[in-house]
């Protein structure tokens, strides 16, 4: 019994001290208390590091808690390409003044190109007067000249009234040409028409463009024409209208000595132009095996056909479209319809469905006697008071043609157009 009690005593003072030294264990790996003075809750400035836990192993109970692991941001869902890029344009550098054009999106913006020499100075402003009549969106015209009359230009459009500027801002451009002989490029055909063939080259920062020759009238908005960018495909970088709708009366099937596009010829007075894609793309030709870069092709294409051709850059684009047909896109003859589409008989089909939405006074038919009905709509556009512009809209100025009818008379022909002002219904205002 003796022995018995002695071995149980034992076997407690075991467990007892085995109970000691798992409690001065666990005090040991406890934190120890704040220093005196400073609040226990208060937060460290420089808290000391954590030492690493082995990976896989478990916090011991009375432990001091981990901060909780940071993620990383998520990253935002990238812009699409158009949405980087307008950002990108509406970055304003330091010093650069407020306007209204590093405010809206770039896609917002049309821009509208012409090249103007010589005695075009009325033309040029009765066109873009045209052009901010009826445009739903702000434009930017870039405006080709001479010296001569750039103060001229610049002047007129700042004179116009705030219902007007508010609509549009112009860039006034020197005539330069980049490659072969500028006096050469200058006389091609009428003064400075050229230019347009370096258009691609000069407004590197702009995406697309619509040139138009200076004797042409918007009669539906320019948002309308600026839609059809829209229906190039994949391949397709420049859009023009037919020469002619008939063949057998076209100058081009009749005449030409060169190679042109498709069954008539097209028609440059009035051209969209997607400049990226232009600049990007490679053209076939009959030069080299190769294809060559547009900027690397005018002058060449221009030395290998200069004895051939007759309408100047008109006629180079018709060759350069000839062995490329597939990087143009061909619009209806309502979009340049001029006094060809009603000299032989009326062959604008879709005009006289649809009416007219921009005229193209070729020619000098504005200026002459030739085609009545051209005059008469050239001089209304041109005596619209831009100071007054909508008792204008409203009794002045006729802005639909509805469909044609054409009429013969002595020494010639001329086009018999009824014109229907949209914005006054109980007036209809006829010109023949």
């Amino acid at each position: 019994m003796k022995l018995r009690s002695k071995a149980a005593a034992l076997l407690l003072l075991a467990l007892a001290a085995l109970l000691l030294a798992l409690l001065s264990l666990r005090a040991g790996r406890a934190e120890p208390p704040a220093p005196p003075g400073r609040p226990v809750s208060a937060p460290q400035r420089h808290p000391a590091p954590l030492p690493a836990r082995p990976q896989g192993s478990r916090a011991l109970p009375g432990a001091r808690p981990r901060a909780p692991r940071r993620r990383p941001p998520r990253p935002r869902p990238r812009a699409g390409r158009r949405g980087a890029a307008s950002l990108e344009k509406l970055a304003r550098r330091p010093g650069e003044p407020r306007s209204f054009h590093v405010v809206l999106p770039p896609e917002l913006w049309i821009h509208l190109a012409v090249v103007a020499c010589g005695n075009r100075l009325e033309e040029t402003l009765v066109m873009l007067k045209s052009a901010v009549l009826f445009s739903h969106r702000k434009i930017q015209f870039h405006i080709f000249t001479e010296d001569s009359l750039k103060p001229e230009f610049d002047k007129q459009l700042r004179q116009w009234p705030d219902s007007y500027t508010k609509k549009f801002e112009h860039r006034i451009y020197p005539i330069t040409f980049s490659v072969g002989n500028p006096q050469e490029w200058k006389k091609l055909f009428k003064p400075c028409a050229a230019q347009r063939l370096f258009l691609p080259v000069i407004l590197k920062d702009v995406d697309s463009l619509l040139y138009v020759d200076t004797d042409v009238l918007f009669l539906r908005p320019v948002d309308d024409i600026w839609k059809l960018l829209r229906q190039f495909n994949s391949t397709q970088l420049a859009a023009m209208a037919p020469e002619h709708e008939i063949p057998k009366i076209g100058w081009y099937s009749r005449f030409a000595r060169h190679p042109f596009y498709g069954s008539a010829g097209v028609n440059s007075g009035v051209m969209l132009m997607n400049l990226t894609r232009i600049r990007s793309a490679q053209f076939k030709n009959s030069m080299t095996p190769t294809g060559l870069a547009w900027e690397d092709m005018l002058y060449p294409l221009y030395q290998t056909y200069k004895n051939a051709i007759t309408w100047g850059d008109q006629d180079l684009l018709n060759i350069i479209f000839y062995f490329n047909p597939e990087r143009l896109y061909v619009f209806p003859c309502q979009w340049n319809y001029r006094p060809d589409h009603c000299m032989y008989g009326s062959n604008c089909k879709e005009a006289e469905r649809e009416g007219v939405s921009v005229l193209h006074g070729n020619r000098g038919v504005y200026h002459d006697d030739k085609q009545p009905t051209f005059r008469a709509l050239y001089e209304a556009m041109r005596d619209v008071k831009t100071g007054n512009i909508l008792l204008s809209l409203q009794e002045e100025v006729p802005v639909f043609l509805s469909p044609l009818h054409t009429q013969a008379i002595t020494g010639g022909a001329f086009c018999s157009i009824r014109f229907t002002c949209l914005y006054c219904p109980r007036k209809s205002v006829p010109i023949a």
